[in-house]
């Protein structure tokens, strides 16, 4: 009987590194997305909430977004930052509309809902709808100017709404209910900046931040700051960190494919050549490390997975070596340095 084997995907791999309550920022997200068709990527979205990774948008940059939706986003992104949003619309716009018909939404006490909900009162349900719909709009709008229209994003957590209600059974509800609107809206940005406009976007920023990187290496014999690359390439140092971040996740995302790929049978000759040169290679990284205090080897060896695994990002790497997120690239810039200066 043949056997069938199937390596892990990248997104799987990715998936299989997380716990239950990590986080997963956009561009990381996005890179480990970018080879799946749109059915694909929907549903390995769907396993994030399955195992309750967070999805975070912080690392997009806002206003970036092309073509004719460009400026109602912008406005969007603007009226939603000065106040009263229904009077910035015009009378017939559906965002206006729908506003209108939830502003008189009656208070009720969400805590007894939410205990009758989960005691097993069905009916409960709708109730609790009905007073989180303005928790939505609130919590769209902060997630407004990254490439989907306001009405769009309080559509997609409504859907977070409901599925979170479905999913209570206990604890604190308006935490719970919290996280699964947010989770929609970001599922829904992503899902946009991966494959529109945005997304097409982003593909030239890296290219441009790529270029800008090596040209500036070249010219200042450092490497650049974000600032000096975001000058260089016309854009805010916020979009430029999204650039760099998105290129090292490609980077790992073919690191990764690379060691996936079932490698081809050898002759004696053939394969001794690779012994050697990986021997070589791997001497190599142990003698730059050694140049590193011992805790300096250890960060550079979860990060970039030079023992084989599969790298790790800042915030991974502080939880298994009991530092913060920023530390870590602290550690990690100035380790980096050292050995450049060899």
């Amino acid at each position: 009987m043949m056997e069938f084997t199937f390596e892990p995907s990248p997104w799987e791999l990715t998936l299989m590194a997380l716990k239950p309550g990590d986080t997963l920022y956009a561009a990381r997200c996005i890179a480990m997305l970018q080879d799946l068709s749109e059915e694909e990527a929907e549903d390995a979205l769907l396993s994030l909430d399955e195992k309750h990774i967070t999805l975070n948008i912080t690392d997009l940059p806002v206003d970036i977004a092309c073509g004719e939706a460009a400026e109602r986003l912008k406005w969007e992104r603007k009226i939603t930052q000065t106040g009263d949003l229904r009077s910035q619309l015009e009378e017939n716009d559906p965002l206006r509309l729908y506003l209108e018909e939830i502003k008189n939404t009656p208070e009720s006490d969400w805590k007894t809902l939410a205990r009758r909900y989960a005691g097993g009162d069905d009916e409960a349900a709708q109730g609790l709808v009905q007073i989180c719909l303005p928790l939505v709009v609130k919590r769209a709008c902060a997630a407004t100017g990254r490439g989907v229209l306001l009405m769009d994003l309080i559509q997609e957590g409504n859907l977070g709404l409901w599925q979170g209600i479905l999913n209570y059974t206990d604890g604190d509800f308006e935490e719970h209910i919290l996280w699964w609107i947010d989770q929609y809206i970001c599922k829904a940005i992503i899902l946009q900046a991966r494959s529109g406009e945005v997304g097409q976007k982003f593909l030239q920023g890296m290219a441009d931040f790529r270029d800008a990187d090596q040209k500036l290496l070249g010219e200042l014999g450092r490497n650049p700051t974000v600032e000096e690359i975001a000058e260089a390439i016309h854009c805010t140092p916020a979009e430029a960190m999204a650039y760099g971040a998105m290129l090292d996740q490609a980077r790992i995302r073919r690191q990764v494919d690379d060691l996936q790929k079932p490698k081809e049978e050898n002759s004696d000759d053939e394969q001794s050549v690779e012994n050697t040169a990986y021997f070589q290679m791997r001497q190599r990284i142990l003698d730059m490390l050694s140049a590193l205090n011992e805790r300096e080897a250890k960060l550079l060896t979860l990060r970039f997975g030079l023992e084989g695994g599969v790298p790790m990002d800042p915030r991974q790497v502080g939880q298994a070596m009991g530092l913060t997120a920023e530390e870590v690239t602290q550690i990690e810039a100035a380790a980096l340095q050292k050995l450049r200066q060899q």
